[in-house]
């Protein structure tokens, strides 16, 4: 279990190297494909939320120093903890499918960094870039939802083989 979760960290870690790499500019700071979220989807899906927890901090932690600094990784934290509290009970209640999940887990990502932000700048006008997240946060949510369906339904019956 441990090699695969290696694995899912390092696969976190380039894929959030290949988004530096790909310019998005809204206006707003913070917006970003979230490209790494598809590990954290596959992850929920396939070893579980602890496990999924355990990559995904471990991955927000090594990329943000990499790549960002000390801020970014509190607000990739506020917003990781939001949307995997999300999406773990979404789950649970089989209210939304994968796609749904992954919509609900962006939009409460970008919630959890834009209460970050408004809590570190002591500022409440950050709340004014909240529609564009939100948006933002609905489209990178839907097309990795996409994307994690089909790949979850693939590693699923890689899964089932190997039992």
């Amino acid at each position: 279990m441990a090699a695969l979760y290696g694995m899912l960290i390092a696969l976190a870690f380039v894929l959030s190297f290949v988004e530096t790499l790909i310019p998005v500019s809204l206006g707003i700071p913070g917006v970003k494909l979230g490209l790494s979220n598809l590990v954290t989807m596959v992850g929920l899906y396939t070893i579980g939320a602890k496990g999924t927890v355990a990559v995904a901090f471990v991955r927000i932690i090594l990329t943000g120093f990499t790549f960002s600094n000390l801020f970014a990784v509190f607000y990739s934290l506020a917003g990781f903890f939001l949307s995997i509290v999300v999406m773990i009970v979404l789950k649970k209640k089989k209210w939304l499918g994968t796609v749904g999940i992954s919509i609900a887990g962006g939009v409460a990502h970008n919630i959890g960094q834009i209460c970050m932000a408004a809590w570190i700048v002591k500022q409440a006008g950050v709340f004014y870039y909240l529609p564009v997240l939100l948006a933002a946060g609905t489209a990178a949510g839907l097309v990795i939802g996409i994307l994690g369906n089909l790949i979850v339904v693939r590693v699923s019956q890689y899964l089932k083989k190997l039992q």
